[in-house]
């Protein structure tokens, strides 16, 4: 093989994985990195913050990987995803599982030999919660919600592996992030609604209908509020929750780009949610470095 060859085959790698597009990774950093600071109220110790960042790049590389073996036969009909590796035939659906499996399994080996055995518990859960996703939009109407489920795990997991529990909070933070996920997801999937229809695919943005950009708003909201109650049930300070006045403003920002329920505008509100993100975390590492003496 020659070197253009080895080049355009890791490029083509490189695409499947999504490293090319690094939105996916960072929308599952955020919230992980919100369960790591609030678990201890204070930075992470290094070696466990790199093991999570790195898990996340990771397992969200082997589940883009996995998703586009399981819609080989649906990619191709639709506009945004046809020019995708395994949709075009530049990669066979047996690399793609290949690939998937071999990154799983060395976040998983991190896991294991790093960190307790209750996070490694979480860490199955979380696969096997990933693995399913790709297969929910055959059956399930808001296959966002599951996604949301997938996104939120490294909150648990981040508690459990520094404190060796998961507490009421953890939980409360993991169900707020699926309403955020709902939103942004819902953003997502407005951009193929049509291509959707016509395939048979189920969707949130398909079962919302014409009320598509009022349920991305009140997911927003929901998220948010409880969020906010989070905050005041923690007794967290105003940096807390000025990180999540910033990030509401910019999810507001969001509805004039969905309104008109343009691709592009969908495309670029779904993008835009890593300022949310990095808005929420802001407030969090802020909040922890200089805590209000009623803090829980």
């Amino acid at each position: 093989m020659n070197v253009a060859a080895v080049i355009s085959r890791l490029d083509a790698y490189e695409k499947l994985t999504r490293l090319d597009k690094p939105i996916g990774s960072l929308l599952l950093l955020w919230p992980t990195l919100w369960g790591l600071w609030l678990a201890v109220r204070a930075v992470p110790d290094w070696r466990i913050l790199w093991i999570f960042v790195t898990g996340t790049i990771l397992m969200r590389s082997a589940g883009c990987a996995i998703n586009d073996w399981a819609d080989r036969s649906f990619d191709p009909q639709v506009e945004r995803t046809r020019a995708r590796p395994l949709a075009a035939g530049a990669i066979h659906p047996e690399e793609a599982v290949l690939v998937a499996a071999a990154l799983a399994f060395f976040a998983f080996m991190m896991v294991v030999w790093m960190l307790n055995l209750l996070t490694t518990g979480l860490a199955v859960v979380a696969a096997v919660i990933a693995a399913i996703y790709p297969f929910t939009k055959r059956f399930l109407a808001v296959p966002q919600a599951w996604l949301g489920m997938c996104f939120g795990f490294g909150i648990p997991m981040g508690f459990a592996a520094q404190t060796g529990d998961v507490p009421a909070l953890a939980w409360w933070l993991w169900v707020a992030n699926i309403f955020w996920t709902l939103a942004y997801d819902t953003e997502y999937a407005m951009v193929d609604r049509d291509d959707d229809l016509r395939i048979g695919i189920k969707t949130s943005a398909i079962l919302f209908g014409r009320f598509d950009v009022l349920a991305v708003l009140a997911c927003y909201g929901i998220f948010f509020a409880a969020m906010a109650a989070i905050g005041a049930w923690q007794g967290y300070g105003p940096f807390y929750f000025t990180g999540l006045l910033f990030g509401g403003v910019i999810a507001g920002y969001h509805l004039l780009w969905i309104k008109g329920r343009s691709r592009e505008g969908c495309f670029r509100a779904f993008l835009h949610n890593h300022w949310i993100g990095l808005a929420v975390f802001a407030g969090v590492a802020l909040d922890t470095r200089f805590p209000t003496p009623f803090a829980g």
